[in-house]
């Protein structure tokens, strides 16, 4: 199975980019299933309906996202019907939503799961009690096993990788949106990315305006952030993996420039 990971898709530049490319990267690189952190899309904050609808119906078939995830309110209602939009799954019992979708991909069973770190990140459950209860319950036929890292801590995330190395076919970090040069398959068969790199305008900080940011460090006035534009790159990494055993074979970043 060859499967897209793509990292933080942040506002209107990042949301286009995956529009108007994602049909031409499955085809180009044989793509079974493609998988997206949704949690800024939406003027960098959060994700609604409408706009996860037209991705969905573009060519992603999973979203994953993270600490902006209910900064829509209107998200709640269709966060609780459509399973393919994910919350973190260690949030507090009672949240709207799920962390981990299983189904099937070109006729392979594939469970992806999404997990929020603890460090400089607020309140959560434990990342790695949540992720060892829920690998438990995945069936055993469910071999190719997806996991999103939301975290800011890059030891974290490693350990995260290391915790979970042979039990799942991949863990890729979101959050930073600064792509790491670490892809690596560690030693039993777990692909792994500490940080899958932002999708959008690289024109700014961090997919905003610059200067709305530099306002918010240099001044006790603090403003909105709005999203950047111009420069705008699609991130993500290509993970190869065996139906049969759920071990990764192969992971390659990618990071392209993207002109609408």
């Amino acid at each position: 199975m060859r499967v897209l990971m793509i990292g933080d898709v942040v506002a209107k530049p990042g949301r286009t980019a995956v529009l108007e490319r994602i049909q031409d990267l499955r085809e180009q690189h044989r793509i079974d299933l493609a998988v997206m952190n949704a949690e800024n899309v939406a003027g960098g904050f959060s994700i609604t309906p409408p706009l996860a609808d037209q991705l969905f119906a573009s060519g992603i078939d999973v979203m994953t996202s993270g600490n902006h995830i209910f900064d829509k309110r209107d998200v709640i209602p269709y966060i609780e019907r459509n399973g393919r939009l994910l919350r973190p799954a260690n949030y507090p019992p009672g949240t709207p939503g799920a962390g981990m979708w299983i189904g099937e991909a070109h006729g392979v069973r594939v469970a992806v799961l999404n997990l929020i770190g603890r460090v400089f990140m607020g309140t959560a459950d434990d990342p790695f009690r949540v992720a060892n209860k829920l690998i438990e319950s995945i069936p055993s036929d469910v071999r190719v096993r997806l996991v999103d890292m939301h975290a800011e801590a890059t030891s974290e995330k490693s350990a995260m990788g290391w915790f979970l190395d042979g039990r799942v076919s991949a863990v890729v970090g979101t959050h930073t949106h600064v792509q790491t040069a670490d892809d690596r398959i560690l030693p039993n068969g777990t692909a792994y990315l500490t940080d899958l790199g932002m999708t959008g305008s690289y024109a700014g900080v961090i997919g905003m305006n610059k200067e709305d940011v530099i306002a918010r460090f240099t001044s006790v006035t603090q403003r909105r952030a709005e999203h950047a534009t111009g420069n705008v790159r699609i991130c993500a990494a290509l993970i190869d993996i065996d139906d049969e055993t759920g071990r990764a074979r192969e992971i390659s970043r990618l990071s392209l420039p993207h002109e609408s």
